[in-house]
């Protein structure tokens, strides 16, 4: 059976950082594309970041020179390092395990930055 467990989430303060876990058992980690995506209350899940089975990564222009994405194949984990956090960057934040037609999601953690 598939999991992707996220963790990390929390309320932070503007200019404040987090990071973000997700660990991930029932699949051939290296193997998955691995991606964090955000949803916002009332708002579209939008992509934060992807990092592939080889480490290449590709951010969201919102996110550029604030978050870092990476990994651990060795653990089976995926990490998010938030910098710099804003308001807008309040949302849920879903793990995502993906290759060629299969996708799989975690629950969630929520991000709080309050205005």
């Amino acid at each position: 059976q598939v999991q992707l467990v996220e963790s990390g989430g929390g309320l932070v303060q503007p200019g404040g950082s987090l990071r973000l876990s997700c660990a991930a058992s029932g699949i051939t980690f290296s193997m998955y594309n691995m991606g964090w995506y955000r949803q916002a209350p009332g708002e579209q899940r939008e992509l934060v970041a992807v990092i592939a089975g080889g480490g290449g990564t590709n951010y969201a222009d919102s996110v550029k020179g604030r978050f870092t994405i990476s990994r651990d194949n060795a653990k089976n984990t995926m990490y998010l390092q938030m910098n710099s956090l804003k308001p807008e960057d309040t949302a849920v934040y879903y793990c995502n395990a993906a290759i060629l037609r299969t996708s799989y999601w975690g629950q969630g953690t929520q991000v709080t930055v309050p205005s």
